[in-house]
């Protein structure tokens, strides 16, 4: 085997992975106790009034930007810094700061004097730690799990983001509603959500501690053949394995287009309750609180019933680009549909529907990915790979929180959403995509 192919034998077995994955649903989980819990904050306590809408919509797309923009910059180099390091200690390393860093909201909000800017500034800090952590957990699965359990693997984190997606709104939900005496008086309960935050990070990190994982040999020929040392040929040699594979590209085209509206949704969300369903979760007797953990804990069990699904089924065994396909034209349709209505309960069932397409695309996907791509350069590759497909979602962000200060959200989501239908739809017609010359995607 040629040296820009030699890898390590996987373990065979999957009890290392299934305590990794454990430990990091824990703490994704927290994560998403603390993400509601802040969208509750600036929607109720700092842009609560209803002619506060430009601020709120600046607020949101700005959190979403703090969180994005680091992502998609760093994750070249989180990705050449994972094949060139130890991916166990990048892990427990990124998990540890953002324990460490969790504190300082914590404090902010006791003291009272947590303010937007303060909380882009964490904000940013924490999606930095998350780019590394991002990087080296993915290249570390194929490491981890036999290649016939890798589409199952990918099923039970997508399904791991959905379990927390189900539960974290409920449970933030009752955590705020919780008194909380503070130096600034008595508060509602986010500073008890962001503390167990801090403490699933802990717990992820002392979980690997314990733990070691196989090593991966780096391929020399990252650094010795490409123009320039280090990191730089490590980030080159990732966009040209990309690049020659033209079906791979149009992939990341998709999911670049898909991204123009999924990134800016988690802003488009809460907009969309706020003003477009106020009347109707309003005449049910709902808060603004409760009726947001309704509709994603909907969305959060659409997305267990398709991260079960895929975790199960393991996925299409050939003609793997239909299960991205079929999934992205369906959510297509929902979303329009979901920008268009009025009422709280039909929106509910739309997330629910929208929901279970996350889990089943992107383990489909991944899979294609770690199937084509040599494990010592997966690290690099999934990089570059996720730098194109998230590039759109800024720009998406930005978008939908400029025309949802100066128009009704809802009809923002639906036109979005048309595009990305109509695109999707085009690209079952695409022989570079569905098929390609060279088995790199869509074919086992």
């Amino acid at each position: 085997m040629s040296d820009a192919t030699r890898e390590v034998e996987p373990v065979r077995g999957m009890r290392m992975f299934l305590t990794v994955w454990l430990s990091q649903s824990i703490s994704v989980f927290g994560s998403q106790l603390t993400f509601f819990s802040l969208t509750v904050w600036l929607s109720n306590r700092l842009y609560p009034a209803p002619e506060q809408k430009g601020q709120l919509s600046f607020a949101l797309s700005a959190v979403a930007l703090a969180f994005l923009l680091p992502s998609v910059l760093l994750a070249p180099v989180a990705g050449a810094w994972a094949d060139r390091h130890d991916r166990r200690r990048t892990l427990l390393a990124a998990d540890f700061a953002s324990a460490v860093l969790g504190v300082a909201p914590l404090l902010l909000m006791l003291t009272g004097k947590l303010s937007l800017p303060a909380l882009l500034l964490i904000t940013v800090l924490l999606a930095t730690f998350s780019a590394f952590h991002t990087a080296a957990f993915e290249s570390s699965q194929a490491s981890l799990v036999p290649p016939e359990q890798l589409g199952r693997a990918n099923g039970m984190i997508q399904a791991s983001y959905a379990i927390s997606s189900v539960l974290a709104p409920s449970v933030a939900a009752l955590l705020i509603a919780l008194p909380v005496h503070s130096l600034s008086g008595t508060v509602d309960g986010t500073p008890l959500v962001i503390a167990l935050d801090c403490v699933s990070f802990l717990v992820s990190a002392v979980t690997l501690l314990f733990l070691r994982f196989p090593q991966v040999s780096p391929a020399p020929a990252a650094s010795e053949q490409q123009a320039g040392p280090g990191l730089r040929a490590d980030i080159v040699s990732g966009a040209r394995f990309i690049w020659e594979r033209p079906a791979l590209l149009w992939l990341l085209g998709l999911f670049a287009v898909a991204n123009v509206v999924i990134g800016p949704l988690q802003v488009l969300q809460p907009l969309i309750l706020k003003f477009d369903l106020a009347a109707d979760w309003t005449a049910r007797g709902f808060r603004f609180e409760t009726a947001l953990a309704l509709l994603q804990t909907c969305f959060g069990l659409g997305a267990v019933t398709g991260g079960i699904t895929i975790s199960v089924w393991g996925g299409l065994k050939s003609r793997q680009i239909y299960g991205v396909l079929v999934p992205m034209i369906l959510s297509g349709v929902t979303l329009v549909l979901l920008g268009l209505n009025r009422d709280l309960y039909v929106a509910a069932g739309l997330l629910f529907l929208t929901g279970t397409v996350p889990p089943m695309v992107n383990a489909a996907s991944l899979t294609l990915w770690q199937q084509q791509t040599p494990l010592e350069l997966q690290g690099r590759v999934f990089s570059v790979r996720r730098v194109i497909a998230l590039c759109t979602a800024p720009a998406g962000t930005v978008i939908a929180g400029l025309a949802s200060a100066a128009t009704d959200p809802g009809k923002v989501l639906a036109t979005l959403a048309a595009g990305y239908l109509v695109f999707s739809v085009v690209q079952l017609f695409n022989p570079a995509l569905i098929r390609p010359r060279q088995p790199d995607v869509g074919q086992a």
